[in-house]
C-alpha cells in the first residue's frame, strides 16, 4: 500500500516523478488530507505487472509548509510504502518536505515552548518491503527523518541526494530499523542529525561510497534505550567521506540496554575537520556525563577500523568510552592516521574498557591489548 498525506489534490499528486514496478500487487492507494477514501493507482495508468514502468512523469512533490494542516492526521509520516515486494522507486525528481515550520516548534530546540512538537513527519517510509529499491532522487528539508527503512528484507538505496541544514533537528538522512540485507551506495547526505543511522534488530548492511556533511556521521544506535535488547550484526561501512560532521564512525548504546553489536567494519574512511572521527559511547545518556554507571550494557565486539585518515576538530580523535561491566572486546585498529584540523595542535586517543589490538595507528595507543 502506498499512503500519503498532503494538502494537494490527486491531480497534483499524479505529477509525482516516481517510476514504480510492483509485483504481487493487490490494490495500492494514496490517501490525501482533505479527500475522503483512497485512490487506486491502477486507475491512473499503473500496470503493476512487475515489468512496466507505472509512470514516466517527472516533477517535484512538495509538502505543505504549515504544520497545523496535520491536525487530526498521523503526524509521523507523509509518504509510505507498506507490504510491497519488488518495488522500484526511481527518479529523476525531488521530494521537498518544507520542514522549517516543524523545526521552529521542535521540542529539541524549543523545550520551553508550550505545545512544542516532538513528532514530525518522515518524508518517505518503506515498511515491510522486500527486494525493493530507491534511486536517483533528491530529498530536501524533511520535517524529520528523510528516508526510513523499517522491517524490510532486501533493500537497496543508490545515488540519492539528501539536503537539509546542519541545525535542523532530528533530520536523519536514512534510518534503518529492524531490517536485513540493506545496501546504501553512491549517495550524498547533508542533514541536522545522522547521515545514516542503524537501529535495533538490524543485520547484513553494506554502506559504500557515501559523502556525509554536515550531520552527525554514520551511527550504529542509539541502542538499548529503556532496557531494550539490541541485536545488530554484520555491518560494513566503506569508502565514506565526512566533512565538518559532529561524528564520523560512531557506535552508541544506553547503559540500561542489553544484547549485542558485533561483526562491524569501518574501512577506507576520510575525515575533514570532524569533531569525533572514531567514537564508541557505551554510556550514552540524555545529558552527557549525568548518568551513573550501571552493571548492564550492550556487548560490543569484533569491530574493525582500518585504513582511516584525516583531521579532527577536537583534541580527542579516537574515543572508545566503553562500559566497565560490559567492556568492548575484539577491537582491531590498523592503518589509522588522524591529525588536528588546527595546525600545530596535537590529538590524542582515549580508550576506556576497550580491548583488542592495534597496528600502525596515530594517535595511540588504543585499544588496550589483552
Amino acid at each position: 500500500m502506498c499512503s500519503s498525506n498532503s494538502s494537494y489534490s490527486m491531480k497534483t499528486l499524479a505529477l509525482l516523478f516516481i517510476l514504480i514496478g510492483l509485483t504481487n500487487s493487490r490494490i495500492y492507494s494514496a490517501s490525501i488530507i482533505g479527500y475522503a477514501g483512497s485512490f487506486n493507482v491502477l486507475d491512473y495508468g499503473a500496470a503493476a505487472d512487475g515489468i512496466t514502468d507505472d509512470s514516466q512523469i517527472s516533477g517535484r512533490l512538495v509538502a505543505s509548509s504549515t504544520p497545523s494542516i496535520w491536525t487530526g492526521q498521523d503526524p509521523s509520516q507523509w509518504l509510505a510504502f507498506r507490504n510491497v515486494s519488488g518495488l522500484i522507486v526511481d527518479g529523476s525528481g525531488a521530494i521537498d518536505g518544507q520542514g522549517q515550520g516543524w523545526w521552529d516548534q521542535s521540542c529539541r530546540y524549543h523545550p520551553e515552548m508550550e505545545g512544542c512538537t516532538k513528532l514530525a513527519p518522515t518524508a518517505l517510509k518503506f515498511i515491510f518491503c522486500s527486494h525493493s529499491s530507491i534511486s536517483n532522487i533528491y530529498f530536501a528539508n524533511s520535517a524529520q527523518t528523510h528516508i526510513l527503512i523499517e522491517r524490510c528484507n532486501g533493500f537497496k538505496v543508490d545515488n540519492v541526494m539528501i539536503q537539509s541544514p546542519g541545525n535542523s533537528p532530528n533530520t536523519d538522512g536514512i534510518h534503518i530499523q529492524a531490517s536485513q540485507y540493506v545496501a546504501i551506495t553512491n549517495s550524498k547526505i547533508s542533514s541536522g542529525d545522522d547521515c545514516i543511522s542503524i537501529g535495533d534488530y538490524t543485520s547484513n548492511v553494506q554502506i559504500y561510497n557515501i559523502q556525509c556533511g554536515p550531520g552527525h556521521g554514520i551511527s550504529i544506535g542509539s541502542l538499548g534505550k529503556g532496557g531494550n535488547v539490541a541485536q545488530v550484526e554484520n555491518i560494513h561501512v566503506s569508502n565514506a567521506f565526512f566533512y565538518g560532521t559532529t561524528n564520523g564512525a560512531r557506535i552508541k548504546t544506553w547503559q540500561v540496554g542489553r544484547g549485542y553489536v558485533r561483526d562491524v567494519t569501518f574501512e577506507n574512511l576520510e575525515f575533514n575537520s570532524v569533531k569525533n572521527p572514531i567514537i564508541i559511547d557505551q554510556n550514552y545518556c540524555d545529558v552527557r556525563g549525568a548518568c551513573k554507571e550501571m552493571a548492564t550494557g550492550v556487548q560490543i565486539s569484533n569491530v574493525v577500523y582500518q585504513n582511516i585518515f584525516g583531521t579532527s576538530s577536537t583534541d580527542i580523535a579516537i574515543n572508545l568510552n566503553c562500559s566497565k561491566s560490559v567492556p568492548c572486546t575484539d577491537i582491531t585498529m590498523q592503518l589509522i592516521q588522524l591529525t588536528s584540523a588546527t595546525p600545530g595542535r596535537e590529538v590524542t586517543a582515549y580508550c576506556r574498557n576497550a580491548y583488542g589490538q592495534e597496528y600502525s595507528i596515530e594517535p595511540g595507543p588504543c585499544p588496550s591489548q589483552v
